[in-house]
């Protein structure tokens, strides 16, 4: 899939968010990458280069202060390679932009991954 498109159907995916997701994402990037550095995961302690599907980097809003001011966006970077990678069709590839975007946005709001697992979304 070229990158336009995969870039499309996350357009798609943020758009068909609920209200109230959308507009705890003030302040966030989202980008897309072909597939995550070495660095990215080595410092996750991930060995498999394609299991990374997206990642939050940031200050989860339950953690932030009144000092949190003036600082960069934070990140969500979806990973085009590792989702197409598990996938089998365009409407896959949409389905699982739609699952990690929602996951990635669940740390922004602090959910981690055991409460995540709890809740049965993973």
């Amino acid at each position: 899939m070229e990158q336009k498109e995969f870039e499309i159907l996350v357009k798609k995916a943020l758009k068909q968010l609920p209200q109230e997701f959308k507009d705890k994402l003030e302040n966030v990037a989202i980008v897309v990458e072909e597939e995550p550095q070495m660095e990215t995961l080595k410092a996750l302690n991930i060995g498999g280069k394609g299991r990374l599907l997206g990642l939050y980097e940031g200050v989860p809003l339950e953690n932030r202060s009144h000092y949190y001011a003036l600082v960069l966006p934070d990140k969500i970077t979806l990973y085009k390679a590792n989702i197409e990678k598990c996938c089998n069709s365009e409407d896959e590839v949409y389905q699982r932009i739609t699952h990690t975007l929602e996951h990635e946005i669940a740390h922004h709001l602090g959910i981690s991954d055991s409460r995540l697992k709890d809740l049965g979304a993973y």
